[in-house]
């Protein structure tokens, strides 16, 4: 059986070390996980080419909004956000499904956020609207979204609303102070000199979904001003462990995949 990680760029990626130790640990001699660096373009002719050992995939960036689109099947959860980052095989074809949420939900309650009425997403993509529902998990009934672009939030807005929960749209540029005593950052490698010279205070917790580079410009900053920072491999680790399940019909090998991250 195979499976991979899809997107574009993958070389940084831990998925494979994650999952490979999962089918290890598991038994799974016979099942392989690769990584695959392919645009949101290339998703629907890869998947149409697919023979029947191929199980499943991760998938990152750009091809989220695309495997909704490319799937046979939609759960209800990647529908609301119009963002998978699984694939899975089914008789009826592929399934795309989200873990992002349940990894961007486990990684704060397990920091002790186990309940909030504000907070704060930065950026407005896939994962962004992931963390949002987290967030909305956890009792937040209001998110304030700060972006580069407002008129890029039209999605994330959108699921917030169906979720009912209040939003605030800023401007990155012009926003100095984040009052949200809790935040998730899914800005990318780029944006991280624009956040990181926000005005972060002592008391709050920051998730930032990066992992690769550690810390991060804006994890030394949180960190410098008395806050607490919270590493993005804790939702690449979680949301990795539901996706073996998904794929393996097993369930997760925590321990072993907990111990593969940390060497």
């Amino acid at each position: 059986m195979r499976a991979a990680v899809l997107g574009r760029p993958v070389a940084h990626s831990l998925s494979p070390l994650l999952h490979r130790a999962a089918y290890a640990a598991l038994g799974l001699t016979d099942w392989t996980y690769d990584a695959l660096d392919i645009g949101a373009e290339d998703l629907p002719v890869l998947l149409a080419g697919l023979g029947p050992e191929w199980r499943g995939f991760s998938v990152t960036m750009p091809c989220k909004q695309a495997a909704v689109d490319a799937a046979d099947e939609v759960d209800q959860l990647p529908r609301l956000l119009h963002a998978a980052n699984t694939l899975v095989r089914t008789p009826a074809g592929w399934r795309a499904e989200n873990t992002d949420v349940t990894g961007v939900g486990l990684a704060l309650r397990l920091a002790g956020v186990d309940a909030i009425e504000h907070a704060a997403v930065l950026g407005a993509g896939g994962t962004a609207a992931a963390a949002a529902v987290a967030l909305a998990s956890l009792g937040a009934r209001q998110v304030d979204v700060v972006v580069r672009e407002p008129a890029r939030a039209a999605d994330l807005l959108r699921v917030l609303g169906t979720l009912g929960v209040s939003a605030d749209v800023q401007r990155l540029d012009r926003t100095g102070t984040l009052t949200a005593p809790v935040v998730v950052s899914t800005v990318p490698v780029a944006g991280q000199p624009a956040v990181a010279d926000l005005a972060w205070w002592r008391g709050q917790t920051v998730l930032d979904v990066l992992y690769a580079g550690w810390p991060t410009p804006l994890a030394q900053r949180v960190e410098q001003s008395g806050g607490t920072v919270i590493s993005g491999l804790e939702v690449l680790f979680w949301q990795a462990t539901a996706q073996v399940e998904l794929m393996t019909g097993l369930p997760a090998p925590i321990g072993a995949m907990r111990a593969a991250l940390d060497a």
